[in-house]
């Protein structure tokens, strides 16, 4: 069993290229050392989006539990560090597989 949170942004106008550049460098890397794995990453130039769902083993209760020690963690606020806000809208939601 696998528990997966889906997290869609808007982004800044102006910040979407140094966003994409941020994420691919530090995303991977931070959340696959917290535990995570990424199910997915998709990038809507059109309306200034960029969609990702990150999973996590177990339930959502274990999700919740891996994502607070990922946000006190050294990685992540290194991958944070001196970064301008770049998401304007986020949501972030636990969605069901079905496919």
């Amino acid at each position: 069993m696998k528990t997966i949170q889906l997290r869609t942004y808007t982004i800044v106008d102006g910040e979407f290229d140094a966003f994409l550049a941020w994420w691919k460098e530090w995303m991977p890397r931070v959340r696959a050392a917290a535990g995570f794995d990424i199910e997915f990453a998709y990038a809507v130039r059109e309306s200034n989006q960029f969609v990702w769902a990150v999973s996590a083993p177990g339930d959502e209760a274990a999700f919740v539990e891996l994502e607070t020690t990922y946000m006190a963690s050294d990685g992540r606020a290194a991958a944070f560090a001196g970064q301008p806000k770049r998401v304007d809208v986020s949501v972030v939601t636990f969605v069901e597989a079905l496919a």
